[in-house]
């Protein structure tokens, strides 16, 4: 993925998150990078295991299946970046509906693949053969925001006057496969989407840098949704809509995208992105930022998309 250059920075200082909890983000994260799961890489059995655990987790929350089968939708990935025997590799992203009964929908989510045992390309470790690369900041942080967003919006007893399609991406890793997978064979209309937000990379905050929010360049009405917002983190945001992650997607679809990214660091696509690595309070204070942003989007007709020109 490619990482943000910051326009402009809001500070905040007030008591961490309220809505969203660090320990359920930690709990998921715990379990989607650990050892067992043996790097969640496209095509094993571990990264069925990972599917099946945010499809369990939408069921848990009620969300409406809206896969292909149930709340999956398959398809095949390919690797490309390095030659294996199995270059094709089965996948499928999950995708739950929270049905408001409106009109138009905003799109939230995040990819749960990762490198596996470092055999499918992309690793920076100089052997990374067989090597378990966790991937609990890349992309199990996403993925534990997106649950908790999917809870948050599932169980505020509030209707709120938009729908929300939760997706869990596979095979992001191999070029944004889930994502564009999903823009191509969309299970609600595109025309519908009010826009996309994406959370990849959301467990290494840097308080002297801050969150990264991208995407702010996408619809000209992207100020008037941040006007005034505050938080217990940081924050910086970058016009962009394309970059490397699933986002890029729907932004090629003329959606307006958001994307948060707390940055790269020494254990990027290496090994040594474990668990204990992941600032879950921060993490929190992020998604209490997406929560506000989202929320005051909602107040606003359905945004338009501006094309971001270099």
């Amino acid at each position: 993925m490619k990482f943000l250059l910051g326009v402009f920075i809001v500070l905040s200082a007030s008591s961490y998150a309220q809505n969203v909890s660090p320990a359920a983000l930690g709990k998921h994260i715990r379990y989607l990078a650990s050892d067992k799961m043996k790097g969640r890489g496209t095509g094993s059995k571990e990264n069925t295991l990972a599917a099946k655990y945010v499809a369990g987790q939408f069921q848990k929350l009620k969300l409406k299946p809206l896969g292909t089968e149930g709340y999956f939708q398959p398809f095949t990935a390919k690797v490309r970046r390095v030659v294996v025997p199995d270059s094709l590799r089965p996948a499928r992203n999950v995708i739950g509906f929270l049905d408001n009964g409106a009109e138009y929908t905003v799109i939230i989510g995040a990819h749960f693949d990762h490198l596996g045992l470092g055999r499918q390309g992309s690793s920076k470790d100089e052997h990374p053969e067989g090597k378990i690369h966790n991937g609990a900041d890349d992309n199990a942080s996403g993925v534990a925001g997106l649950l908790e967003l999917a809870r948050h919006f599932s169980t505020n007893a509030t209707k709120e006057p938009y729908n929300f399609l939760f997706i869990g991406f596979a095979a992001e890793e191999l070029g944004l496969l889930g994502s564009r997978h999903f823009v191509n064979n969309p299970t609600i209309p595109l025309a519908s989407v009010n826009f996309m937000s994406n959370m990849d990379m959301i467990g290494r905050y840097n308080a002297d840098r801050g969150v990264g929010i991208g995407g702010y360049g996408t619809s000209d009405q992207w100020p008037e949704v941040f006007r005034d917002v505050k938080g217990d983190v940081k924050f910086f945001t970058d016009r962009a809509g394309n970059g490397g992650s699933d986002h890029g997607s729907f932004y090629a679809k003329n959606i307006p995208v958001l994307f948060f990214h707390t940055g790269g660091h020494d254990d990027y696509h290496k090994p040594g992105d474990d668990p204990e690595k992941v600032d879950t309070k921060a993490a929190a204070g992020i998604l209490e930022i997406e929560i506000k942003l989202i929320e005051n989007a909602m107040k606003l007709p359905k945004l338009n998309f501006t094309e971001v020109k270099n």
